[in-house]
Parts: C-alpha cells; sequence; structure tokens
C-alpha cells in the first residue's frame, strides 16, 4: 500500500497488466490518455473517496509489454474488459480520459450490461463534424503535451521545469502504441457511430472548455449518438484530471 492505493500485475491475455487500486465503494475504471499514465494523481484520490479505483497502464504503454498482435482500439477495449474480469469486477463505471474515452466507447459497444455508467472525458473516437483532433506527430513531444494542460503551472508539478530523457522515451512510445492501434483513421473509429445508436448505459460527457486537441463537436457528437447522456463542461483543458480534478471527479460521482 502506498499513499492510498496498491500496485499489483495482473495477466491479461498473455500481458502482465500494471495496476493501482484504491478506496471503496462502487467500482471506477479509469483508462489514461494516449500520451500515458503519469501515475496517482490528486484527481483519484478524490475518486477513491467514494469509490472503488482501478487504474491499469495499458499494455505497451510507460516501457510496459505490448502484444505485438495488438493492432486496434477495440482490442485494447477488450484488454480492459478482460482485466475486470480477473479482478473479478462485475458492473463498473468506466471512465475514459482522451484516447482512454475512445477506449472506454468501444467497451460500452461490445458490452454495455457490464457498465454500470460511462463518462467519456474529451473523448476522442468519433471523426469530428466541425474540426479534426490535432496531430500530435506534428509536434514534439513535450510542447504536445503541455499544451493539454490549461495551466502550464499543473503540467510543471507534473513532469518538472526539464523534462527528463526517461519521460521523453516514454512519449516516444506511447506515440508508437497509439500509431499502432489508431493511425488509419487518426484517433476515430468509422464503426463507432453506427454501433454508439445501441448503447443505452447513463452517459456522462464531459468536456474542458479549453481543450485545444478534440473539438467540441466530437463531445457534441457522442451526446447525440448515445440513448441515455448529457453534457457538461467543466473549465480547464484537455487534462481535466490536473487541471480541475476535485470538480471532475465530483461530476463523475454526482
Amino acid at each position: 500500500m502506498s499513499d492510498g492505493y496498491t500496485e499489483s500485475s495482473i495477466e491479461v491475455a498473455g500481458l502482465p497488466i500494471q495496476v493501482r487500486r484504491g478506496g471503496e465503494g462502487p467500482g471506477v475504471l479509469v483508462i489514461h490518455h494516449e500520451t500515458g499514465n503519469p501515475g496517482w494523481l490528486e484527481f483519484h484520490n478524490a475518486l477513491s473517496a467514494q469509490r472503488d479505483v482501478i487504474l491499469p497502464t495499458l499494455p505497451g504503454w510507460d516501457g510496459t509489454e505490448r502484444g505485438d498482435w495488438m493492432r486496434s482500439v477495440r482490442d485494447i477495449a477488450a484488454v480492459c474488459s478482460l482485466l475486470l474480469d480477473e479482478l473479478g469486477v462485475g458492473e463498473a463505471t468506466v471512465v475514459g480520459l482522451g484516447f482512454g474515452g475512445y477506449v472506454a466507447a468501444e467497451m460500452a459497444t461490445a458490452n454495455q450490461s457490464r457498465l454500470s455508467s460511462l463518462v467519456l472525458v474529451n473523448a476522442m473516437g468519433l471523426q469530428p463534424e466541425e474540426g479534426e483532433i490535432r496531430d500530435q506527430f506534428l509536434e514534439a513531444h513535450a510542447d504536445y503535451v503541455k499544451s493539454c494542460f490549461a495551466d502550464p503551472a499543473n503540467f510543471t508539478d507534473l513532469y518538472g521545469e526539464e523534462v527528463s530523457t526517461e519521460q521523453l522515451v516514454a512519449w516516444d512510445a506511447n506515440r508508437e502504441m497509439t500509431a499502432r492501434t489508431a493511425w488509419k483513421p487518426f484517433l476515430y473509429s468509422q464503426t463507432l457511430p453506427h454501433l454508439l445508436k445501441n448503447v443505452s448505459v447513463k452517459t456522462k460527457v464531459i468536456r474542458g472548455a479549453q481543450d485545444t486537441v478534440v473539438p467540441a463537436a466530437v463531445g457534441e457528437q457522442y451526446v447525440e449518438l448515445l440513448g441515455d447522456a448529457e453534457m457538461i463542461e467543466i473549465p480547464g483543458g484537455h487534462n481535466l484530471e490536473s487541471d480541475a480534478a476535485e470538480a471532475l471527479a465530483e461530476a463523475i460521482v454526482g
């Protein structure tokens, strides 16, 4: 046990999945951004005050073992569902952050009965009807990640004034996994719009008012496609879990 959470390794599909877990109450699976898992944040602390928070590192991200067979976001979603099985978690709220929202949406289309609710935070996964999802491959690693925070101080708190070489290497590997699983089409699915129409699980679509990565249109499209969805806007950027930790946690459990 460390800082209110435990760490373990759970084998899924032959891969060791690193899992942080803390808190008590109904289960909440939190799926991180394509830029990686920065660890247990104040957001997870706030959420774990009322929920059993499960935070895996997706296989292949942040130096973890990847499956060479893993080639799609749907593959990642299957691993996340199987992880819940291995942990003995039945129904759970699934919270997806950015790219993690794309994964969460795929989980809902595959087996919505295991989701007690769905929370999509600045979620990718749909082709924007207006604008486009920012192409991180046109930017330096640190510049892209820094732009995900509305408050630069939140970036500095996580990564320091000088980003370490180790972190830059990790971001590079994370980009490789993003390319392997979501390159064409780039960070959206051509099938999700059709499949989401039958998803009736209660959903909160949460948007950071200053998000410069995912256009507002994507959130609006999710609300329109899903059967029981509401839009919530919170001041902050793409990484709302850092820009508005308490507000985001409150929106999820409220």
